[in-house]
């Protein structure tokens, strides 16, 4: 299975990131939400970022944090070794796209429910 680490995820049913983790969930695809908010996403509890918790065995990274808030996270990201970084919209940041490509990361630009809506991810 595509284990998912959702960066900037949130309990609130509005947001994007709350979205994925319900669409990945019903395809049962296994998640982990990491964020700095508190609380619980689909039997997921959310992670603290601020914590860096390891997480093993990730598929994919989808990126719900604008590239103004990603930069002191690039190494803690880097680390979860990902096979691929998810660069949502209003995510996309070049420079890091270019430092998970050196890292051997696969980076796209695109939407994670999209990417599920139409069979792609």
């Amino acid at each position: 299975m595509k284990k998912t680490v959702i960066i900037g995820a949130s309990t609130n049913p509005s947001r994007y990131a709350y979205l994925a983790a319900e669409m990945l969930s019903e395809r049962q695809i296994p998640i982990v939400p990491v964020g700095i908010k508190t609380g619980v996403v689909f039997g997921n509890e959310i992670l603290n970022i601020r914590e860096k918790p390891a997480v093993k065995g990730v598929d994919t990274v989808t990126l719900y944090l604008g590239p103004q808030n990603q930069t002191e996270w690039y190494d803690y990201i880097i680390s979860l070794k990902p096979k691929r970084i998810i660069f949502n919209p209003g995510t996309e940041n070049p420079a890091f796209e270019k430092l998970g490509n050196a890292n051997g990361i696969k980076t796209m630009e695109g939407c994670t429910l999209v990417l599920l809506s139409t069979g792609q991810y």
